[in-house]
């Protein structure tokens, strides 16, 4: 009998996740262009007197992306440090916003996911992400990859769609390379083609509940995705994702034209598809 044959296990990867910050508190310290003080100047006991300049892109890229994820958001910064998009945001009232330096007692909020870090000064970033550890708290030190417990890669979105390319830490710029290879290679609709799947699942499982019903749903769900093209997946409206829906009990994935063609299932052998031949 031959021996099973299993995939190499290859070290020094990360675990990508899609992480559900949803409703989750992140702190977020730095936002601004112009040198600041990362710490407050007055704990001078604990040594936190360093000066650490914010970096505009991180702080500003990092805080879109966790809205976008539905994050409540915590920024500490100096106003005085802001740059204009950062300060936007702050405006807006998009994030909770505090117009200090950073205060080691920021991090005793039991409800804190997460910390990010995007300021300049290696040792002052090192004494958070140190406080982070001692709490416990996850945290992405900005530029200094051996202090970060989870990494942001080069990221891709259309609507439902997302796509990260991770260099884990070793070159950002070649993962934003590999990005907009991969993107120009994606049709331009297919975050529309998502979307309307995602419909039909949802309607799925309005046709067809329960637990018991979940294989099949995976299994009829698949077929769909493979017998139909992006195109018309994304030309799928309400009445073809009912019609489609006629079909999941007798397990049966009609093509999309004669879907579209109104016809009820029985009609579909009839329906003229295979074209018609007159002999006289």
């Amino acid at each position: 009998m031959a021996e099973p044959s299993y995939p190499d296990v290859r070290g020094g990867g990360s675990l990508i996740l899609a992480y559900q910050v949803r409703n989750k508190k992140v702190l977020v310290v730095g936002g601004g262009e112009v040198r600041t003080s990362a710490f407050d100047d007055k704990d001078s006991v604990s040594g936190f007197v360093d000066a650490a300049h914010t970096d505009t892109q991180v702080a500003a890229g990092r805080i879109v992306r966790l809205l976008e994820a539905d994050a409540n958001v915590t920024l500490v910064s100096p106003r005085s440090g802001l740059n204009p998009e950062v300060a936007y945001r702050a405006a807006q009232k998009q994030v909770i916003y505090h117009d200090r330096v950073f205060e080691p007692s920021d991090l005793d909020d039991p409800a804190i996911t997460m910390v990010m870090t995007a300021i300049d000064d290696p040792e002052a970033s090192s004494r958070i992400w140190k406080l982070c550890k001692e709490r416990r708290i996850p945290a992405n030190i900005a530029d200094v990859p051996p202090e970060c417990d989870f990494y942001f890669g080069s990221m891709y979105r259309d609507g439902p769609l997302q796509i990260m390319v991770s260099t884990n830490g070793n070159g950002p710029k070649m993962a934003n390379i590999v990005r907009r290879r991969i993107e120009g290679s994606l049709p331009p609709n297919i975050g529309d083609a998502i979307a309307k799947v995602g419909a039909l699942r949802k309607k799925l499982r309005q046709v067809a509940p329960g637990n018991e019903q979940g294989p099949k749903r995976m299994k009829w769900m698949t077929k769909v995705c493979v017998q139909w093209s992006l195109e018309e997946l994304c030309d799928m409206e309400t009445e073809d994702m009912d019609r489609l829906l006629e079909s999941y009990d007798p397990d049966e994935v009609p093509s999309f034209q004669k879907v579209r063609s109104g016809l009820e299932p029985g009609e579909w052998e009839f329906d003229g598809s295979f074209g018609w031949s007159c002999v006289i």
